[in-house]
């Protein structure tokens, strides 16, 4: 019985190291006119293609800001946004459901009392510690998906905080893929210093209260 509950998830994780490293391989490849290209080949169907192929993207890391400046590029500022935000919240729910199925008791077994604590921290502030997530553009998103799905933070508050908090960068980069279908690094690195100040601000509030947690519990 112990080997059928552990092979199925042995086979999940080979099977995103193995999507993660094609994904590294053939980075260069994932481009505009390489999505440009297979999205007008699909016609009508091409927003949903769009929103599986860049949840699926998520899971195996790549890097969400060509999706972003992509679904500008391609649909326009108003269904772009949309898609792009539909997309970036299927991913991360795809990857949150995954670390908590695949390493979320393994992990709960093996952590030592610091990590454990660290976890109880951020699970007290739930909603908050997502939205302060999402809105701090210095966390990597698709890793910190996977490390809040080690959490026992519910999968409604997570979806919830994820959706709404990722829409700010969300819409920021689906103009800027508007605005230009190539965009210049000084035009992303204002959007992303934007969104550092924004995130900056959800810190000020945040930090202390979790601060606060986390030294109670060492104490």
């Amino acid at each position: 019985m112990r080997i059928r509950r552990i092979l199925p998830r042995l086979a999940l994780a080979l099977l995103l190291v193995t999507a993660a490293a094609w994904a590294a391989v053939y980075r260069d490849e994932i481009n505009l006119a390489t999505l440009d290209a297979w999205l007008g080949s699909l016609g009508p169907w091409a927003p949903i293609g769009y929103i599986v192929l860049y949840g699926l993207a998520t899971v195996a890391f790549v890097p969400g800001t060509i999706f972003a400046l992509a679904g500008g590029a391609v649909f326009g500022p108003l269904w772009g946004s949309l898609w792009n935000l539909t997309g970036a919240t299927l991913g991360a729910t795809l990857t949150f459901l995954i670390a908590r199925y695949v390493a979320g008791d393994w992990i709960a077994r093996r952590s030592g009392t610091l990590l454990k604590r660290l976890i109880q921290g951020v699970e007290a502030e739930g909603w908050r510690f997502v939205a302060f997530v999402r809105l701090v553009p210095l966390f990597p998103f698709n890793l910190s998906n996977y490390a809040l799905g080690l959490t026992r933070i519910p999968l409604h508050h997570y979806v919830i905080a994820t959706l709404l908090c990722m829409v700010p960068g969300a819409v920021a980069y689906t103009w800027l893929g508007h605005a230009g279908r190539g965009a210049l690094g000084g035009e992303v690195d204002a959007v992303r210093y934007g969104l550092l100040a924004l995130g900056l601000l959800a810190a000020i509030a945040l930090l202390p209260r979790l601060v606060r947690r986390l030294r109670g519990s060492f104490t």
